[in-house]
Parts: structure tokens; C-alpha cells; sequence
């Protein structure tokens, strides 16, 4: 069985109608209603990219540079898990020239934005299609702090309160 291919994802992604922005159902009902119609392996394929889109971006250095005062060598400087998910979301939904130049240069991360919807894009358009509940699970977590070698340790990391096996593994940073 063939893959979505990215070329594929990508316009899908392209889908999006911002002119509906500030309704997220709205923004997003093109993609579900595009993704719906796909086969039900090609769903679990788009729910991978992203995956594979949102860990590739989960970096210390973009976590530096998503929020203005982040220092994800700080353990205690507080960075938001669900946040800096929600951030990278914004990349991924901003299409596939924008995704590149933000994976290649961290630098361009957008601030104080997120889109969440994103992550229920997959599951949303398999309930619609089939009536079933989406129970895929991605090859790789798109949750913060789990790509470990984005979040290799440097030289000036240095161990806190939100990095210490007391705090909660969904927001405790590695060091």
C-alpha cells in the first residue's frame, strides 16, 4: 500500500481557508473535507506527517526562539509544553515554504501564535468518514521535549525546577 506522499500532504495543507480565520471549523473544513475523502490508510498517513513535521521542529533552539524571553537552558525558566506544540502547529499549517525556512533558520518561529486545530485534523476527517473513533497511533510523538536529539544538552544547559524528575514528564525538559 502506497503512502501519502509529501508533495500529497503538502496540499492538503494548502487547503486551509484563512480568510475564515478566527473559526477554526471553518479554516479547517476544506482539509477535512479533502482528507474524508482519501482512503483510510492515506488519514493515518497525514496524522504521521504531522507527527514527523511537529517532532522535527521540536528543538531547544526553537523553544528559544518561540517565546521572547524563553531560555530552554534555563531548568528554571518555564517553557510551556502545550505552547511550544501549539507554536510549531502554526508552522506546519503555514505550508510547506514556510515549514522549510523555520526547520532551516529557528530564528523565524513565530511568536505569540498557535494552532492548535491542527492536531485533530486526522482525526476529525477519519470520524467523518468512517463513524469510528481514530485510534492511530504516529511512529513518532509530536509532543514537547520528546525529540531527543533537538533537545541535546549544550554547554550552558543547566538543571532546574521544571527540569528534575518532580515535574511532570509532559513538561519537564530535558538536561
Amino acid at each position: 500500500m502506497a503512502r501519502m506522499s509529501e508533495e500529497a500532504f503538502w496540499k492538503v495543507i494548502s487547503l486551509f481557508n484563512w480568510k475564515k480565520a478566527g473559526d477554526d471549523d471553518k479554516v479547517l473544513a476544506p482539509v477535512v473535507a479533502a482528507l474524508a475523502k482519501l482512503p483510510e490508510a492515506d488519514i493515518e498517513t497525514f496524522a504521521d506527517i504531522v507527527a514527523e513535521k511537529l517532532h522535527a521542529l521540536d528543538t531547544r533552539e526553537h523553544a528559544r526562539h518561540a517565546e521572547a524571553d524563553a531560555d530552554p537552558d534555563d531548568g528554571d525558566t518555564y517553557i510551556s509544553a502545550d505552547g511550544f506544540l501549539y507554536s510549531r502547529c502554526v508552522v506546519v499549517a503555514n505550508g510547506r515554504a514556510f515549514f522549510e525556512k523555520v526547520l532551516a533558520d529557528p530564528t523565524q518561529m513565530p511568536k505569540d501564535m498557535e494552532f492548535e486545530s491542527l492536531l485533530y485534523l486526522a482525526r476529525t476527517a477519519y470520524e467523518k468518514k468512517t463513524g469510528r473513533e481514530f485510534e492511530h497511533h504516529t511512529p513518532v510523538s509530536f509532543e514537547s521535549f520528546s525529540n531527543a536529539e533537538g533537545w541535546k544538552p549544550t554547554e550552558r544547559t543547566r538543571p532546574g525546577r521544571y527540569t528534575g524528575e518532580n515535574v511532570p514528564p509532559g513538561n519537564r525538559r530535558p538536561t
